[in-house]
């Protein structure tokens, strides 16, 4: 017959002790971060513990703020498309798509079905590759070194697709106002579906190191539960709120550039602990891969940036080199800025690390008179005092890895 052990805290310890207060255990303060490998970035938390026990939890920000919003401000709208880069520094495509999508709407600018369905290729590869990211992390945060090796080789397959796309491999900037910096090359979508055929088994044999790992699980199974109303309550967006079994996804309930054309589905959590939130990035990237074999399968021909928009988009350099009058529009948008119309316009896309949106005020012209940015991991990251209290130190390990954010666009 088992033993039934009993080891309660120090305090009640003391208490039945019957100690006196002065030879009564006290609380420590640790401060975990700003850099430490398992804060992922330049966080700090601000722990009040007993024992190895988390009592208070307080996340520091801060660290790698750059005014982002304050910069967008003072440049032109294709001026701080490199910005965009820099705040998930992991999905630099989606994030130009998405800033790209908020000052079209601004603009009343329709770009060309091409230009949507390159834009759905590359948002979905740099959901695969941030989710890799993420994974191969998470894998290091509680001992599972061979995942990472897994991710980070097939993430650099995606890089190499993505320097053959756009010329860079990190900070990409490849998206415009009405279109794309480029086509695409000669035969780049036929190795786009290549990389999605050989991917596919090579994710199940990755999350098969996880999925029925006994450390893994007894590491994330119940720990950090996050309950289905607080995951709203606290504005928490992507796997995190998806984990927690709400299936809200913007490629679903608001489609944009297309996304209604594409069959997929949205993986939902049962529990919504660690191994929920694992479990849907996983399910996450293969659905990605299913848009992405759609998006080439059906890739449409025609022009890929909106060559009504004359003022709003520079003509590409072919035609600068050999048009004076394209000459003086590209003159004309470099240094004014692409035009404007006066009004305000807030956008929001379904990005790796869930909703990133852009509220833009314009006065017309070439600058935005006001820029807000709703980044996902600053409100990920809210609910992080609640989620530590009552957990080990060891497991606010696994619970920072499980919400998988990066401090780019915490800090912007």
């Amino acid at each position: 017959m088992a033993t039934d052990f009993s080891f309660p805290d120090a305090a009640a310890k003391a208490a039945q002790a019957n100690l006196p207060k002065e030879f009564e255990p006290e609380k420590m303060s640790l401060s975990m971060g700003p850099s430490h490998p398992s804060t992922h970035g330049v966080l700090r938390i601000q722990f009040e513990l007993d024992g190895e026990t988390v009592t208070k939890a307080d996340p520091v920000v801060g660290y790698l703020h750059r005014g982002d919003e304050k910069i967008a401000e003072n440049m032109t709208y294709n001026q701080f498309v490199p910005y965009t880069d820099r705040l998930d520094y992991l999905a630099p495509l989606a994030n130009n798509m998405a800033y790209a999508i908020a000052v079209e709407r601004l603009a009343g600018l329709e770009v060309p079905a091409r230009c949507q369905a390159i834009r759905v290729i590359t948002a979905e590869m740099a959901r695969v590759s941030a989710h890799l990211m993420g994974l191969g992390a998470y894998g290091i945060d509680v001992g599972a070194w061979s995942v990472f090796m897994y991710c980070f080789e097939e993430r650099e397959k995606l890089y190499r697709l993505f320097e053959e796309l756009t010329g860079a491999r990190f900070t990409t900037s490849y998206t415009r106002i009405g279109g794309l910096s480029r086509d695409v090359p000669e035969g780049w979508t036929g190795r786009v579906d290549q990389f999605c055929d050989q991917f596919m088994p090579i994710l199940d044999e990755i999350l098969g190191l996880l999925t029925r790992n006994k450390i893994f699980i007894d590491r994330t199974v119940g720990v950090g539960v996050i309950s289905r109303a607080d995951a709203i309550s606290y504005g928490l967006t992507g796997p995190n709120l998806r984990g927690s079994g709400v299936g809200t996804d913007l490629r679903k309930d608001r489609p944009y550039s297309g996304y209604e054309q594409y069959e997929f589905e949205v993986p939902v959590g049962a529990k919504g602990d660690c191994y929920d939130r694992y479990l849907c990035r996983g399910e996450e990237m293969k659905q990605s891969i299913r848009i992405i074999k759609q998006a080439v399968a059906k890739f449409p021909s025609g022009d890929w940036y909106a060559k009504d928009a004359r003022r709003i988009f520079a003509p590409p350099k072919d035609k600068v080199l050999t048009s004076m009058e394209e000459l003086i529009n590209n003159f004309m948008i470099v240094t004014e800025g692409p035009q404007m119309p006066a009004g305000e316009v807030y956008f929001e896309a379904e990005n790796p690390k869930g909703v990133l949106g852009f509220y833009i005020v314009s006065k017309g012209g070439g600058v935005p008179w006001r820029m807000k940015i709703r980044s996902p991991s600053f409100c990920n990251l809210s609910i992080l005092p609640k989620l530590c209290v009552g957990n080990m130190v060891s497991d606010v390990v696994s619970i920072l890895g499980s919400l998988d954010f990066v401090m780019g666009e915490c800090d912007r």
